[in-house]
């Protein structure tokens, strides 16, 4: 059986997963993969206003998937990879329970074959 993360545990993931459900989210922490960026930096790929930019930003922020420092007027975003790694921890545990899983049924439809 798969272990149960704690209920702090769970208030975190589903603020993560809720800003991982957003493709335009996504491809913001993608752009952020490749070092900080300001605000408008983020916005100018994409085919939304700046304050819907700013609403997802602060979406990936109370998830903590994002930090963000001013530097005079420009607000600078960054990646935070660690609540990502909690996210990928719940989803392995889930993987490994599964291959579990189909490992023994594929034993056991070997031997009812046999």
């Amino acid at each position: 059986m798969v272990e149960q993360p704690s209920d702090d545990l769970d208030l975190d993931l589903d603020a993560i997963f809720q800003a991982l459900a957003h493709p335009t989210r996504r491809e913001l922490l993608e752009q952020l993969a490749d070092g900080p960026e300001s605000v408008s930096e983020l916005a100018d790929p994409h085919d939304v206003s700046l304050a819907a930019v700013s609403k997802h930003l602060q979406v990936l922020k109370e998830a903590g998937l994002i930090e963000v420092e001013k530097d005079g007027r420009v607000r600078r975003c960054h990646l935070n990879a660690a609540p990502l790694s909690a996210a990928f921890g719940w989803l392995t545990r889930y993987r490994v329970f599964w291959e579990d899983r189909f490992d023994a049924l594929a034993i056991h439809l070997e031997e009812e074959d046999q």
